[in-house]
C-alpha cells in the first residue's frame, strides 16, 4: 500500500504566517519526546551533537512523535556523510548540520542529503524507514522533496560567510547558535553580549537577503522575544533537560530551607 510522508520543515516554514516555535529534546527519552510533541509547539530538535542520543534512541523518538502535529528535526553530530545517511535512513525528514562556516561546507552537507547525481547519499531505501521500506512511491526520485536541510552558523567565520552559505542551492534554512558563536568571538558564555547579538542579526540580514529562512537558539525568553521582533522565522526556546533542571531547582528552593555554602550557584541559567 503506498504511503505518504509529512511535509518537511522547509514546507512548514513556507506555509506559516508566523514564526515557528520549538524546543530541544536532549534526554534520549521517547517518553519525554512524546510529552513535548503534544505540547502545542511547532517543532522539536532531537539533538545528537551534545546529547546522549544514539541512532536507536533517535529512531524511538521519531516513532513516538509521529502521531502528533509537530515537526521533528534531528541535529547530526557533525557534517559527516555517513552520519547524515544513517539519520535520513532512520526516517528523519529534517536535519540540522552543526558548525557550518563556509559555502563549501554547506555544499558538502547538501551533497550528503541528496542521491546521485546531485549528491553522494548512499541508496538503501528498500531497507530503510525513510522510504517506509519502498512503500513511498517514487521515494528515490522525489527524496529531495521529502527532506529539508538546515545548516547551523555558530562561528565568527560563519557569520562572515553567512550570505554565501544561505545562498547555496539545497540549503533550506539557517540556524544560528549563539553559544558557540560567543565562544568563537572570545566571549564564552556571554550569549546576550551586544557584539554576539549584533553578529546574530548580521546572519539574519544575510540569510533574508538570500531569501533563506533563518532561526536562532534562545533559551532566554527576553532574547527569544527580541530575535522574533527582528525577524526570526523560527526559534528554539527551551530544552527538556533544562526545563526539568530549572523546575526541580524551583521545587527544592520552595520546599527545602536553603542557605549556607552548600547552595548551588545558579549564575548561568540562561546558557544556550
Amino acid at each position: 500500500m503506498p504511503l505518504h510522508l509529512d511535509p518537511p520543515f522547509r514546507d512548514r516554514l513556507a506555509a506559516s504566517d508566523r514564526p515557528l516555535v520549538g524546543m530541544w529534546v536532549c534526554s534520549g527519552s521517547p517518553l519525554l519526546a512524546e510529552v513535548a510533541a503534544g505540547s502545542g509547539l511547532d517543532w522539536l530538535l532531537i539533538d545528537m551533537e551534545h546529547s546522549a542520543n544514539t541512532l536507536d534512541s533517535v529512531l524511538l523518538q521519531l516513532q513516538a512523535v509521529a502521531a502528533y502535529p509537530v515537526t521533528p528535526v534531528v541535529r547530526a553530530p557533525a557534517n559527516d556523510v555517513v552520519a547524515l545517511k544513517q539519520i535520513l535512513d532512520l526516517g528523519a525528514q529534517n536535519v540540522i548540520v552543526p558548525m557550518v562556516s563556509s559555502a563549501e561546507e554547506a555544499r558538502a552537507a547538501v551533497a550528503a542529503t541528496r542521491y546521485p547525481p546531485e549528491g553522494v547519499r548512499g541508496v538503501g531505501s528498500a531497507l530503510a524507514r525513510s522510504a517506509r521500506w519502498n512503500r513511498v512511491d517514487g521515494y528515490l526520485r522525489d527524496s529531495a522533496q521529502h527532506t529539508s536541510l538546515t545548516v547551523q552558523i555558530e562561528t565568527a567565520a560563519g557569520v562572515e560567510a553567512a550570505g554565501e552559505i544561505a545562498a547555496v542551492d539545497g540549503v533550506d534554512a539557517v540556524f544560528v547558535g549563539p553559544s558557540d558563536l560567543s565562544a568563537s568571538m572570545g566571549l564564552l558564555g556571554q550569549q546576550t553580549h551586544p557584539d554576539v547579538v549584533a553578529a546574530v542579526e548580521r546572519v539574519f540580514a544575510a540569510a533574508k537577503a538570500a531569501g533563506t529562512p533563518v532561526g536562532v537558539n534562545a533559551f532566554d525568553p527576553v532574547a527569544a522575544e527580541a530575535y522574533l521582533a527582528v525577524g526570526a522565522d523560527f526559534v528554539a526556546v527551551g530544552a527538556d533537560v533544562a526545563l526539568l533542571a530549572r523546575a526541580s531547582e524551583a521545587l527544592a528552593a520552595r520546599f527545602i530551607a536553603s542557605g549556607g555554602s552548600d547552595a548551588p550557584d545558579r549564575g548561568e541559567k540562561q546558557s544556550y
